[in-house]
Order: C-alpha cells, then structure tokens, then sequence
C-alpha cells in the first residue's frame, strides 16, 4: 500500500485518536501529519510483526504523547491563558460537540484513564490487545479500566441528576 492509499485509509480514524489525546484540532491535525511523514521516511523500518493500522495508531499515540509534553504545547497553553480571541465557526462547532456529557467527562480524566477507555469502548479492542498495543501488562489494563469508569460514574450520574 503506498503511502497516498494510507492516508485515504487511515487519517480520519487516527485524527479521531489524536484528538482525544490532545484536545485540540489543529494539534491533532500537526500529529496525524508527522506520523504520515514519520511513515513515509522509515517505512523500511516497520516489520510487519503487527498490522499497518496497529502500526500507525501506536505511531499516533506516541506523537500525541510528545506533543503533550512539548514546550509548544505548554507555551500556546500558557499564552491561552492571557490572549483573549475570537472563536471561530469551526471552534465553536468542536466546543458544542465536547459538551455532550459522555464526551466532556471523559476529556476529563488522564490520559492514561482516557487512552484505555477509547481504546475499549470506542475502538472496541480486547484488553490483551490494549496490553500488547500500550506495552502494559493485562492486569494493567485491567486496573486503569476499572480506575476510568470508577471516575466517570459520579460525573455521569451528578450530570444525570441536575438534568431532572
């Protein structure tokens, strides 16, 4: 598969992945564009032990993961915090899809909490091929699941409760 066919395939499924990590559009956007160029210089590399998709979602965590902790992240939040701007049509479009209430408590949690979570209910994979995807073990997985629901449940439900 050559490398336009890949981003046919894959960047509006590994966009969606980026963006729950980073929360942000243009963000997830520079994401899902380095893994793509990342791909493209060291294809050579990938070793077929798992699936292009396995491949490249692993590629995008990894990226949305540096991203995260990069200077030009806690830089535009930083600056964020200072510089008021007008929100465009676009902003306000992802903003009134965020405020859902499953969406907007599950932002919430850590990544680590949020991560286990997409990739259980959203992307429907077991938990050994969460284990196997993140590196972790089972009972890891497990655990961080467990710990993710125990968390969204009084969010959910003090949600469920103001709406009566």
């Amino acid at each position: 598969m050559n490398i336009e066919q890949l981003i046919d395939t894959y960047s509006d499924y590994l966009y969606r992945i980026a963006f729950i990590y980073t929360k942000d559009r243009l963000a997830a956007e520079e994401v899902v564009q380095d893994v793509f160029l990342n791909f493209y210089h060291k294809s050579d590399q990938f070793e077929q032990k798992a699936s292009i998709k396995t491949y490249l979602v692993k590629m995008t965590i990894n990226r949305s993961y540096d991203y995260l902790r990069s200077w030009k992240n806690k830089k535009f939040a930083i600056f964020q915090l200072f510089q008021p701007y007008e929100k465009g049509a676009e902003q306000i479009y992802v903003e009134k899809e965020l405020q859902g209430e499953v969406t907007a408590a599950v932002l919430a949690l850590p990544v680590k909490d949020r991560e286990v979570l997409l990739l259980y209910y959203y992307e429907e994979m077991t938990v050994i091929e969460i284990a196997e995807l993140l590196q972790l073990a089972v009972s890891t997985v497990k655990s961080r699941l467990q710990r993710a629901r125990a968390k969204l449940r009084p969010k959910l439900s003090m949600e469920v409760m103001n709406d009566e």
